[in-house]
């Protein structure tokens, strides 16, 4: 047989290339390439029970205590955006990352890279909206650190915040508490944070302004737990968006995921843009929602009391849980079809969080 005989008779699809030897924009997207990295690097070098369970921040016992603590880097480009800069988002991501455990806010570290040239008064502008952010929901920054970087290092500005939190008596939040049958729901419409970075990026003009969901969660989080709704799971949907964390889900409990496309919330504006984006709503970063997997029995008192706390986003049940399986999610379209929902392999907005 010759060389010509061997190959396929059609055209096909190059296999993606699974190991790179240097580290990719995409490698921090939040799809898949990011959590190969995390898989293969990070995972092994610092396994440890608590890091195991994947969740948005690690749950620690303290004196009888139970405390949550989450860190996060925040690179985003622009500085300031419609509905927030790099300080709210830095603030109102850790403290959301708190409350994905059930965890009210106690106390907050914030390090600084700040690259030369960055205007003083830009500093000041971001600074000022993290005391703000901080104040309306109750914590304080009581620790941290600052470094400058030569001319041209750092796209300005960079913040890492760390946030520790309480976890009340009772409350158990996390990937393993979830149950077959348990119902899946969102806070809120999709795609308003990456749509906004990315108008602002690229001078894009729509005919409304479409403004960052940047937005702090324990409120609403509290209205649910507070209410005695069985709240199994919590998941903000930051990097990756409603997709990748859906999947994340999937992959660590062994459970099918069933997802209803024509319930899943997004707003006229933000569907007009990623049609002319050519983005996916499902894959673009949030940075004010959250979908929380709760019993069957309590799906429709929990909507109820998100849609009174916000009834302007549009909270709504979109999907289940099927049960042990191959952990997979399963997407019925709008038309009624099904497909296998996965993250995305590449970067579909760099540096936006």
């Amino acid at each position: 047989m010759t060389s010509k005989d061997s190959m396929p008779s059609g055209p096909t699809c190059p296999v993606p290339i699974s190991r790179y030897e240097h580290v990719l924009l995409a490698h921090g997207g939040g799809g898949r390439l990011m959590h190969r990295l995390l898989e293969e690097i990070f995972l092994p070098a610092f396994d440890n029970p608590t890091l195991r369970t994947r969740h948005d921040g690690a749950t620690l016992v303290w004196s009888s205590e139970r405390l949550a603590f989450t860190t996060d880097a925040y690179v985003v480009r622009p500085l300031f955006f419609p509905g927030g800069d790099i300080g709210t988002l830095a603030v109102n991501g850790t403290v959301n990352d708190l409350a994905m455990c059930g965890a009210r806010p106690l106390a907050m570290a914030a390090a600084f890279i700040l690259e030369e040239g960055l205007p003083m008064e830009t500093l000041q502008r971001v600074v000022q909206s993290m005391r703000s952010a901080a104040a309306a929901v109750g914590v304080s920054f009581v620790t941290g650190d600052t470094k400058v970087v030569d001319r041209g290092r750092a796209d300005g500005l960079y913040i890492t915040t760390t946030g520790l939190g309480h976890i009340a008596e009772g409350i158990q939040i996390s990937p393993t508490q979830i149950r077959t049958g348990d119902r899946i729901l969102l806070n809120g419409d999709l795609g308003r944070h990456g749509v906004a970075i990315m108008a602002v990026r690229e001078g894009l003009a729509f005919e409304t302004t479409i403004t960052s969901d940047c937005a702090p969660l324990v409120e609403p989080v509290f209205r649910l737990i507070e209410a005695g709704v069985q709240v199994r799971c919590l998941r903000d949907l930051t990097r990756g968006g409603l997709a990748t964390a859906l999947v994340e889900l999937a992959e660590t409990t062994g459970m099918d995921l069933l997802v209803d496309e024509a319930a899943v919330p997004v707003s006229e504006e933000v569907q007009g843009a990623c049609e002319i984006l050519g983005l996916d709503p499902l894959h673009v970063a949030n940075e004010g929602r959250f979908l929380a997997v709760v019993a069957p029995e309590d799906a429709d008192r929990a909507v109820a009391l998100l849609q009174q706390h916000a009834p302007e986003l549009n909270a709504a049940v979109i999907g289940q849980v099927r049960g042990p399986g191959q952990g997979q999610v399963t997407l019925r379209s709008r038309i009624g079809a099904p497909r296998i929902l996965d993250m995305f392999s590449g970067e579909q907005l760099p540096r936006i969080c």
